[in-house]
């Protein structure tokens, strides 16, 4: 606990110290050299950001380095938040545009209202800029005018409406100012250059940007304005690391796939069909002069320069890899060879999606089509002219480009959506009961644009919207009790029952409100529009009753928009949320998913699931554009998976889903139930996140490698906690035989077996005169004699019975141990090795030349029961671990065409079985030929017995030189058992290898690399 500058009690949470740790220390730096003081910092949504705020507001007003605080807020929503909680922090705040208080809390419309935009958000002209929808700024600048500024600044804020450039003109006169940027990267566009002509007209004030998007996702232009405005980011923190801290609720991502109605497929498949005649064009040798696919082979395949010399295949990668990518995909679809050279890797193993045909037909047309006066040419172009609008595609002077796609709008707004909506709220009830409290997020109130004539009879004009949602969840048994409501920057509307208990809960809080209040119907459904009589009903005024109704359980869904609900908007019992949007910017991703992060004090082991509902349809060549929206929201941002590693991308959705093709129909309906099941498990959720542990709050990239065949089928004994073992990470050797063994086939000799017929030979005369010897005593001397030679004998062949029974004995344990040992040591030699091993060889490697602090000591593998071995390298940065993860994949992959290969030697199943037969001369039936005999000598002495040999790739990193490569077959010779020596494929040993061995896959694994927390 410590005390707030303004006398108040803060409980400060860890990451808040740190971030006001580090602002303190930038605050510093800067005043010590005379720079403005400008910060950046990065929190979650959920975790404190206007609690830092405040922090940093009150040290500067009670330091009096700070005369007033303005805080702009991207919507009123958030605007009244700040107001409240500077209010509870001790801090006057106020909303009034004279900047009266200490701390003033406006919109960036306050500022961003043009005198010749037009109308503001809510309809007026006063340029006040306050809109009651609570979106985001204007989406353009404001045209030029005559007679502007020659200073790009004094331009643009000449153009400010009046209200705007005296609210300017006050923050800068009035003494020391603090400008807090809330949710800054509303400011990283176009409207970046409004930031930086305010900041010319207050240079000395101190600048604090608050934002929950990370630094990473930034496109160029966003952080090449952040580095000019901000420079380096004073703080960040990831949304795992808060997790784990236990100040956000531990969370699920779960994907919902459905697909079209009945109407919609209908409608794709005639759509499909004109783009599919395109394709079959395409491959046909006579369409065209020089017809596309050879025209691409020509180009790709077996390219070559102006002088008539063959172009690598790396040549073209690294000077067109979006093509070449393309390419290789359709390669992997058998329309081409593979170039010679090239390697496919996860994100080739896939058809080429419609981006890649176009990106290849566009470069044929210009390239070579256009280039033709030939009749049949021009008939090209009219064919692709004619057919292109069918995937939402044109063509135009400067080749292929996008349009308005409408098959990109019967996915985003199926109304198979609505029914998929439906499910899974019902099941959320079920898990949840009463705790249930859930948000429906959509990207529009109702249908604002003209429905296509095309469209006309296939889908409802109002398909996707929010009406759509909320009269689909009032019409379902499953979801009517819920009691849902819509609210919008407009509208609050619901079923009549849930809108009077809404106006009586208003008029319970607020009865002057109240009062004013009424109900409305809405024509041509069964839902009441609550709404007011006077100017009082406002979205600033009703958004606070409606999310208290919600938080107490009176209703137990939202269903709103993402300007409104998406951003900023606050209820701590939200328990998930149910993305029907079609935004993929990583703001509003990290946006949407923080509205249900933050924790609840009145259930602390709260875990949020959200949903994200996806539309697939393969029929039609664009029916993965819902899919690759969904890889877009979950790229750069975490999840927990099923294994408990924390994921970038849809592989914590479920890891059979890869970013770079959309799962088979016959897939969706296990990827629907597994989601389920983990979306019902709240508790497995929760352990998997670990909250409390340490951590590390850094990224990098790991290996996952899923064995094929009948090594995908051990079984693999879980920890005590469920976990998986990770595997023994030692060298490839012959094992060490036990010392029983070892005595045995060392020591075990010709010798030990006299001695022991000797002693045995000597026990039994000994006890042939103790029976002899009373007959000597009491009998004449001559039967005497003879009972005792007789004894004796009998007594000596006794010992001899003994003796060799012993010493059969003692034989057998001594080829029983051989044997095994032998045995054991084959399984070794003719066993494929374990991918770790290689891991364990890149790092090493890697750490050998320099390119990684940390060898294989930094290696973490763990491996799953389902035969999947998950490598990562700790102690690295994200590029090192990158690099790391590129080799691994590599040096695990099939023998392409690399600079250099290592060897591996091999023991055959014919061999291996001889050698096993021959494990212990003399065996009943062992051909104990010299050359087995060799290779046993070889087993017992603790090598691997070997009669053949493979090649691997030295991965590309470590290929580039004799040297690098040098240190890779060293690693390798140490953890494989291989030879320590590369060969170069100039060379004739390497160039025969590569003719003998070229393609082979020797460890047949699936890789795919992720990007790991952690």
């Amino acid at each position: 606990m410590t005390s707030g500058p303004a006398g108040g009690g803060v409980t400060w949470r860890r990451h808040q110290r740190l971030a006001l740790d580090a602002l303190a220390a930038d605050h510093a730096r800067a005043t010590a050299t005379g720079a403005p003081s400008r910060s950046w910092v990065v929190l979650p949504p959920g975790s404190g950001k206007t609690w830092v705020g405040l922090g940093v507001a009150a040290q500067s007003l009670a330091a009096g380095e700070a005369s007033r605080v303005v805080v702009l807020a991207p919507n009123t929503a958030i605007q009244a938040q700040w107001v409240r909680a500077a209010a509870a922090f001790g801090l006057e705040a106020g909303s009034d545009r004279e900047l009266t208080a200490a701390v003033n809390v406006l919109t960036y419309q306050s500022v961003a209202v043009f005198a010749r935009s037009g109308q503001d958000g809510d309809g007026s002209d006063d340029g006040s800029g306050e809109d009651d929808e609570g979106g985001d700024l204007p989406d353009e600048l404001p045209e030029e005018v005559d007679d502007e500024p020659e200073d790009p600044a004094d331009a643009l804020l000449a153009r400010l409406h009046p209200n705007g450039a005296a609210l300017v003109e006050r923050m800068a006169q009035g003494g020391p100012l603090l400008l807090v940027l809330d949710e800054c990267h509303h400011l990283l566009d176009l409207w970046g250059e409004l930031l930086v002509a305010l900041l010319s007209r207050v240079p000395r004030a101190r600048v604090l940007g608050l934002t929950a998007t990370p630094r990473e996702t930034l496109s160029g232009p966003q952080a090449a304005l952040v580095e000019e405005l901000f420079g380096a980011v004073g703080f960040a923190a990831s949304v795992p690391a808060v997790v784990r801290e236990g100040d956000l609720a531990p969370f699920a991502e779960a994907a919902w796939f459905t697909r079209p109605t009945s109407a919609e497929l209908d409608w794709l498949a005639e759509s499909a069909q004109r783009f599919a005649e395109l394709g079959v064009l395409l491959e046909d040798p006579d369409f065209g002069t020089r017809p596309f696919l050879e025209w691409l082979s020509e180009q790709y395949v077996t390219p070559h320069d102006t002088s008539g010399r063959p172009v690598p295949w790396s040549t073209i990668a690294l000077a067109e890899p979006e093509r070449a990518d393309a390419l290789l995909r359709l390669a992997h679809s058998g329309r081409l060879p593979v170039p010679d050279g090239a390697r496919l890797t996860e994100e080739h193993r896939a058809d080429p999606s419609l981006d890649d045909r176009m990106l290849l037909l566009d470069d044929w047309m210009r390239r070579c089509v256009l280039l033709s006066d030939d009749p049949r040419d021009a008939e090209v172009v009219e064919v692709v002219r004619r057919t292109l609008p069918a995937v939402g595609r044109v063509w135009t002077r400067h080749g292929v480009r996008r349009g308005r796609s409408v098959v990109d709008r019967v996915l985003a707004r199926s109304e198979a959506k609505a029914d998929a909506c439906v499910e899974i709220l019902a099941g959320t009830a079920a898990d949840l009961g009463e705790r249930t409290r859930a948000l429906v997020l959509c990207d529009h109130e109702s249908a604002t644009a003209t429905l296509p004539m095309t469209l006309q009879g296939v889908v409802d004009a109002r398909a996707g919207s929010a009406w759509a949602i909320l009269e689909r969840l009032c019409g379902d048994p499953a979801t009517a009790d819920l009691a849902p409501v819509l609210v919008t920057g407009r509208s609050v509307a619901g079923a009549e029952g849930t809108m009077r208990a809404l106006a009586a809960h208003v008029a319970e809080r607020d009865p002057a409100l109240g009062a004013t209040l009424r109900l409305e119907a809405v024509p041509d459904a069964p839902l009441a529009r609550l709404v007011g009589t006077s100017g009082a009903w406002r979205s600033r005024r009703w958004v606070g009753h409606v999310t208290d109704f919600f938080e107490i359980g009176r209703s137990r869904v939202l269903v709103g928009t993402k300007g409104l609900l998406g951003e900023g908007w606050d209820a701590r019992r939200v328990t998930g949320v149910v993305d029907l949007t079609s935004s993929t910017t990583s703001q509003s991703v990290v946006q949407v998913r923080g509205r249900s992060l933050r924790t609840d004090p009145s259930w602390p082991e709260k875990v949020a699931v959200n949903w994200t509902v996806t539309c697939l349809a393969p029929e039609h060549p664009q029916g993965d554009a819902d899919w690759a929206r969904l890889v877009r929201k979950h790229t750069g941002f975490f999840g927990v998976d099923d294994a408990g590693d924390v994921v970038d991308g849809v592989a914590h959705l479920d890891p059979l889903l890869s970013p770079f093709r959309p799962p088979a129909l016959d897939d969706v309906a296990g990827l629907n139930a597994r989601a389920v099941v983990r979306a019902g498990d709240l508790e497995g959720v929760r352990r998997r996140w670990r909250v409390g542990e340490a951590y590390a709050d850094v990224a990098g990239a790991a290996v996952r490698v899923r064995l094929r065949g009948e090594r995908a089928t051990a079984v693999v004994p879980a920890g005590e906690d469920g976990s998986p073992l990770a595997p023994v990470l030692a060298p490839r050797r012959a094992p060490e035989p036990s010392a029983d063994a070892l005595a045995r086939i060392d020591h075990l000799g010709p010798r030990r077996t006299v001695v022991g017929g000797a002693s045995g030979a000597g026990l039994g005369a000994f006890v042939g005169a103790v029976v002899a010897l009373p007959l000597l005593l009491v009998g004449s001397a001559a039967p005497a004699l003879v009972a005792l030679v007789l004894a004796v004998l009998v007594g000596a062949g006794a010992g001899g019975w003994v003796a060799l029974q012993r010493h059969r004995a003692e034989v057998t344990r001594t080829r029983l141990a051989r044997e095994a040992h032998v045995a054991a040591t084959v399984a070794i030699a003719t066993a494929v090795p374990e991918p770790h091993l290689v891991a364990a060889a890149v790092a090493d490697a890697l750490h050998a030349v320099g390119d990684s602090p940390v060898g294989a000591d930094g290696l973490e593998v763990a491996r799953d029961d389902d035969g999947t071995y998950r490598c990562r390298l700790h102690g690295v940065d994200e590029p090192t671990a990158a690099t790391f993860a590129t080799a691994l994949e590599e040096a695990l992959g099939p023998l392409e065409r690399p600079r250099y290969v290592v060897q591996r030697r091999t023991l055959s199943a014919a061999s291996a079985r001889a050698l096993c037969a021959s494990g212990a001369p003399g065996a009943p039936g062992a051909p104990d030929t010299d050359e087995h005999a060799a290779a046993r000598d070889e087993a017992l002495a603790g090598r691997l017995p070997a009669d053949g040999e493979v090649w691997h790739p030295v991965p590309t990193v470590l290929g580039n030189r004799a040297d690098r490569a040098r240190a890779y077959a060293r690693a390798w010779a140490h953890w494989l058992d291989g030879d320590p020596q590369p060969r170069w494929r100039g060379s004739p040993e390497g160039a025969g290898v590569l003719a003998a061995q070229h393609g082979s896959d020797p460890f047949d694994v699936a890789t795919v690399i992720r990007r790991h927390w952690g």
